[in-house]
């Protein structure tokens, strides 16, 4: 019934259904232009995390603003006359920046130090670097020594500087009407951040050659992510498709067969794009090769239907264009599909992952195979309807070495072949058990883009990239104070908070942060404690008490509160804040042994209740990623080798047959997990795909090479004389598409993204080992298991 459907409507009505699909490509074309790209921190986050919700009410409570970050290093001494103006010259353009709200640098630093006054007058009319009549080195030595500010905007060497740049806020207080608007504001916000970091680069750029800046910070990050993810779009699909116009052009060398299938790809990729702008579903860095994948999968589509129609035409050479349109439809329907299963299969099996942007990926992925196999079925028949029968020959093709050579080890040597499986299987058990998932996100980019150089910098000079809060929780007053009490705290009406500096407080928030930055990864570690610090040394070193510590804060002015005490403490809500960052570049670090190390220590070595303290930040969102990846490689795996040996099963009706048909490919994806264990490269959001994108790819080949088999056996009753018929026929398909497969994702080395570059590399060593696998190991099984019976 359905053959007859195809017969009448497709290929004795191609004008139609190309017409129809050219309406398709326009409908779909236009919801193109909604086609967006994210690069923001939550496309890197589980989805639903608590530790999220959590950080965005410490970030709500203690306040924040959006940042860059420059790290400003002089030839000459730093606080030298050239130095000094160069620093106050930079500040200066960049605070004529409309988009900038102030830029903080080690001139506006206050000093209390340089003058002989009461402390609370020192607090009050301080000095800075950038008063003309200072003592420059007292003043820079004692920025340099500073609990503070060492560390944060000064390197202890002295030599690097931090400029922090805070930008106006964007955010507006309003209803959108619909998700639309919302997009398009976000899109507006995006454009001006690119602007705005294209602004400041300029100014960096055209400063003075001699001192070294850096730019950092989450909105240039963002920004040359989204660069990174437009740049890989554009390189990975023009370099696949010229890479697939080459090999088309070997394989057939004639120009129809590039006309065909390449019009199959550029429909595919045209409908799906619109099909992702329409569902408002945006590209990650994660998903960034898409367009890449879906022009190898549906070449590899086409370069099977078009082998076998060329095939089908020599050997029927007395029959019509039509009806061997119709028998290449039939013979390989199947087949494909299956194809297509088992790849839908293996994205799918991604949505475990609990990462939005791998869920995304496998779902973008499974729409996308569904539609190259719609195109494939129904242009590429259409076409070679159009095209007159002379411009179907081509060049005659001589046996190909390789398959021959593939085959021939098969009959003669099937020791060495299972020797060299058994050796597959020890190297990827040893491999895999040494696979960790420890990295970090400094080194998921390359060493010449300026992420990694600013993060590096910053990293190593001016306390750490990766921030951490260890939030310390003290019973309010209502729950710990008598009657009596509550009535003397009432008495004192807006003056409550200088009540609220107890000792046990101060010795607890100092106890902790002296606790903290004991630990080796840690680098800058800042707290009220610090600001105690300042104090106690600006107090002859002597500890200030609890009425003198609450009377001090109430005499702060109030834009020195502002940056160095209200983000430490929140006395509404009795609870003290511990900011530290962890040095993300450091060898051997160990990020969820450390986290565990530090809940473990607060409890039972500095004595804090469970509920007295809790662990926020990016750091714990990061691990907390990192964890779900082994996770998520079990579920995945499982999911592809359960679904796909189901499959195998409704697929050939023999239990023989389909495990014949996984073991090479299996043996093929957990070679290359226990290659990348022994490189001891850690797995993340990429590589952490790989074995069963693997997996759902190179079965395809099985699937092709069994269905050929089986149809060839049949005729021949002869498994040698059927297995060189197949290694001449759909062996050579499988070469040429497995060839356009690796060399496809090959291409993705061109990323600055490095888990990208590991996912092209280490995929397409494996496509390559999948394909040796099936036309040595899998011909191999089938002549010694023989599962179509002893003929």
């Amino acid at each position: 019934m359905l053959a007859n459907f195809y017969q009448k409507n497709v290929i004795h009505k191609p004008k139609v259904i190309f017409t129809l699909l050219l309406i398709f490509l326009v409908g779909f074309g236009y919801y193109s232009k909604n086609f967006r790209l994210d690069a923001s921190s939550e496309t890197l986050l589980i989805e639903g995390d608590p530790d999220l919700k959590y950080l965005n009410e410490i970030t709500d409570r203690y306040g924040t603003r959006d940042f860059l970050v420059l790290t400003y290093s002089p030839q000459e001494s730093m606080i030298s006359s050239s130095s000094i103006d160069n620093l106050r010259d930079l500040k200066n353009k960049i605070e004529n920046l409309n988009w900038v709200h102030n830029v903080i640098t080690l001139l506006d630093i206050p000093l209390l130090n340089v003058a002989n006054k009461p402390l609370i007058e020192r607090l009050q009319n301080y000095s800075t670097l950038n008063d003309d009549n200072i003592d420059r080195e007292k003043g820079f030595d004692e920025i340099l020594n500073s609990p503070v500010f060492r560390n944060f905007v000064i390197s202890e060497d002295g030599k690097t500087s931090g400029i922090i740049v805070y930008l106006k806020s964007n955010k507006v207080i309003k209803k959108f009407k619909n998700n639309q608007e919302l997009e398009e504001y976000k899109d507006n916000i995006k454009k001006e951040n690119h602007k705005n970091i294209l602004e400041i680069r300029e100014i960096i750029n055209n400063f003075n050659k001699e001192i070294k800046i850096h730019l950092g910070g989450i909105p240039m990050i963002a920004d040359d992510m989204m660069t990174f993810i437009k740049n890989d779009i554009v390189v990975f699909g023009l370099g696949v498709l010229l890479f697939i116009i080459a090999t088309l052009w070997l394989v057939f060398r004639k120009i129809i067969w590039i006309i065909v299938p390449i019009s199959s790809c550029f429909f595919s990729i045209i409908i799906m794009m619109g099909f992702l702008g329409l569902l408002g579903w945006k590209v990650t860095v994660i998903s960034s090769n898409f367009i890449a994948l879906m022009l190898i999968l549906t070449m590899a589509m086409n370069i099977h239907m078009s082998t076998r129609f060329l095939q089908l035409r020599k050997q029927f050479p007395e029959l019509k264009k039509s009806k061997i349109i119709l028998m290449t439809a039939e013979k390989m329907f199947w087949p494909i599909l299956y194809t297509v299963l088992t790849t839908i299969c293996a994205f799918l099996s991604l949505i475990f992952s609990e990462i939005k942007p791998i869920i995304d990926f496998g779902w973008m992925m499974t729409f996308g195979l569904i539609t190259s196999f719609i195109i494939t079925f129904t242009l590429l028949p259409t076409l070679l309807n159009f095209v007159g029968n002379t411009n179907f020959a081509i060049a005659k093709n001589n046996e190909s070495k390789i398959t021959s050579f593939f085959g021939n080890k098969s009959i003669n040597n099937k020791k060495i072949i299972f020797g060299i499986a058994a050796i597959a299987i020890i190297l990827s058990i040893a491999g895999i058990s040494k696979l960790e998932v420890e990295n970090s996100f400094i080194n998921y980019f390359n060493k010449n883009t300026e992420i990694y150089k600013g993060m590096k910098l910053i990293d190593e000079k001016l306390g750490g990239t990766t921030p951490l809060e260890v939030i310390i929780k003290f019973p309010k007053k209502e729950d710990s104070k008598t009657d009596e009490e509550e009535d003397d705290w009432g008495k004192e009406g807006d003056n409550d908070e200088k009540y609220w500096f107890t000792k046990d407080k101060i010795d607890k928030i100092k106890k902790v942060h002296n606790y903290l930055d004991s630990l080796g990864p840690v680098g800058k570690v800042l707290s009220f404690s610090s600001i105690i610090e300042i104090a106690t040394q600006l107090n002859n070193n002597k500890p200030l008490g609890t009425l003198e510590m609450g009377i001090l804060y109430s005499k702060i002015p109030n834009n020195i509160k502002q940056e160095i005490v209200d983000p430490y403490i929140s006395i509404k809500d009795s609870e003290a804040r511990v900011s530290l960052r962890i040095k993300d570049s450091q060898e051997g670090l160990r990020r969820n042994d450390l986290i565990n190390k530090i809940n473990y220590d607060l409890e039972n070595k500095l004595g804090l209740k469970k509920e007295e303290y809790k662990l926020g930040g990016v750091l714990i969102l990061f691990n907390n990623l990192l964890q779900s990846l082994f996770k998520s490689q079990i579920l995945t795996l499982g999911f592809v080798m359960v679904g796909i040996f189901i499959m195998f099963l409704i697929l050939f009706r023999n239990i023989k047959l389909s495990l014949i048909g996984v073991v090479p490919n299996f043996i093929a994806a957990f070679f290359i997990l226990g290659i990348i264990g022994m490189a001891k490269i850690p797995l993340d959001m990429m590589t952490i795909t790989i074995a069963a994108i693997t997996i759902g790819i190179a079965v395809d080949n099985s699937i092709h090479y069994i269905y050929r088999f089986k149809e060839e056996f049949f005729k021949t009753k002869d498994y040698i004389k059927t297995l060189k018929i197949c290694h001449s026929t759909v062996g050579r398909a499988i070469l040429n598409t497995s060839i356009t497969i690796v060399f496809g994702f090959s291409i993705l080395v061109l990323s600055n993204f490095i888990p990208t570059i590991y996912f092209g590399i280490f995929t397409g060593i494996a496509m390559l080992l999948a394909m040796i696998s099936v036309l040595t190991l899998l011909p191999t099984l089938l002549l010694v298991f023989k599962p179509f019976g002893n003929k």
